[in-house]
């Protein structure tokens, strides 16, 4: 009888025959059944050496997709470090735009606090000057309100004056 060993398990072929025999199998069937059971685990088990091979392929793939992944993350830290001075590239000009832009606006802010200055100015001005034209008229005003009430005044005193002569004169 045939015995198979393979570098996984042991297959005991006379045993396997012997049941099968004692199972109502004709002994060529059994030995027929049993070849193929050891063809089939010599060819669909894997040995030490089968593993042993597998690993090495294993690790050698291992190798090749950390070389892979070792190259694809250098690549992207290339185009990082890219889009990085690039964005600090149009950061900075955004910044100078915009420094450009304020400094515009706070020398229009400065233009118009001057014009506003120079009509504030001017305005006081005029309005001083009116100010000095109703005052010298109010003054003018004054001064005739004062001679007619000095001439009113002066002529009541001397109506005064002579009414009490009168009244002297009389009493």
């Amino acid at each position: 009888m045939l015995q198979a060993m393979t570098g996984a398990i042991a297959f005991d072929t006379h045993r396997f025959v012997k049941r099968l025999t004692d199972s109502g199998f004709t002994e060529k069937q059994a030995e027929t059944l049993a070849e193929e059971h050891v063809a089939l685990l010599n060819t669909n088990l894997a040995t030490k050496a089968d593993i042993a091979a597998a690993q090495t392929d294993l690790a050698a793939v291992e190798a090749g997709l950390k070389a892979e992944i070792a190259k694809v993350e250098a690549g992207l830290k290339e185009q990082i470090a890219k889009v990085e001075a690039g964005l600090k590239a149009e950061i900075a000009k955004v910044e100078t735009g915009l420094k450009a832009e304020i400094a515009k606006v706070e020398g229009g802010v400065e233009t118009l606090r001057l014009e506003t200055g120079a009509r504030i100015a001017k305005a006081e001005a005029e309005l001083k000057g009116e100010i000095a034209k109703a005052e010298g008229r109010l003054r003018a005003e004054i001064a005739a309100v004062k001679a007619d009430l000095l001439k009113w005044m002066f002529g009541a005193m001397i109506a005064q004056g002579g009414l009490i002569v009168a009244l002297v004169k009389l009493l």
